[in-house]
């Protein structure tokens, strides 16, 4: 099991257990190295100090404050944990709240939260709560140097934790919003039509980074001292001028598009195989 970003006591009203945090999700991807071109030596990053001119251990760095512009005072680690809330170990239910009515623009990270052994009753009452109730609760918690709202909803029997902007931190975008245009009810009809055309399942494992596999490609063929054929660009689009003739354009498009769900799945172990063929070459 991973180790835990985070372990303290979620109380509500008088009950209290002891849980922890486990990361939720990560980006991954394909990293690379900066190297110096003429000789493929990976670089070093140093940190230098502008007044003497030397490089600086780490060790002899240490957080600061611009209070004034070059003007800094130094902030010790002892002095951070010294102004620790309480929600440094015990995280609050402050309220329950519907699910519908927090706007997801708010969510930032997402955490497994996990009882420990003394917790488990009491954490499996308040899931199976939330999941009659389909409430969700809002608590607060200190982690990583700074306090968050959280949210906290009951998934596959489990509890989840998500970690929120607050208000001001969420940006408002000048003008954004429904544009002043009169829209027709043949246009509304046609669009519903083109989006049941293209509705399914929700299934998070169709959907795939593009990019990282054809980097994957790109390095396999280097390797192997060949090279990629690059990728077809889409065409540029011209503008609409008449919407009605491009949304029945566009719903012709999707007829017969998307292929059955049996005809995909028989698809899978091919394409499995042709991967497996030309990483053997």
């Amino acid at each position: 099991m991973p180790s835990s970003v985070w372990s303290g006591h979620l109380t509500f009203g008088l009950i209290s257990m002891p849980v922890r945090l486990f990361s939720g999700a990560r980006s991954t991807g394909i990293s690379f190295n900066m190297l110096h071109r003429p000789d493929k030596q990976r670089v070093k990053q140093q940190y230098i100090c502008p007044l003497e001119n030397v490089v600086v251990d780490r060790s002899d760095i240490v957080k600061g404050y611009e209070f004034r512009k070059d003007e800094y005072i130094v902030i010790e680690p002892d002095e951070i944990k010294k102004i620790e809330p309480q929600t440094a170990k015990t995280m609050e239910i402050l309220e329950f709240v519907k699910a519908g009515d927090v706007d997801p623009v708010y969510f930032e990270s997402s955490y497994y939260m996990m009882p420990e052994e003394a917790g488990r009753r009491p954490y499996a009452l308040l899931t199976k709560a939330l999941e009659e109730s389909e409430y969700v609760a809002i608590a607060k918690i200190t982690m990583h140097n700074r306090e968050y709202t959280v949210f906290l909803r009951p998934h596959e029997g489990g509890l989840m934790l998500h970690t929120m902007y607050y208000e001001e931190e969420v940006r408002k975008v000048e003008g954004f919003g429904a544009p002043d245009v009169q829209l027709k009810d043949a246009e509304v009809k046609v669009a519903h039509q083109l989006i049941e055309a293209l509705a399914d399942e929700w299934d998070p494992k169709k959907y795939k980074d593009s990019f990282q596999e054809n980097l994957k490609k790109l390095i396999e063929a280097k390797l192997e001292g060949g090279e990629v054929a690059a990728v077809e660009k889409p065409k540029k689009l011209a503008p609409v001028v008449d919407l009605m003739a491009a949304l029945k354009q566009s719903l012709a498009q999707m007829e017969g598009k998307k292929k059955p769900a049996a005809t995909a799945k028989s698809d899978e172990p091919r394409v499995a195989a042709a991967g497996k063929s030309r990483r053997s070459r």
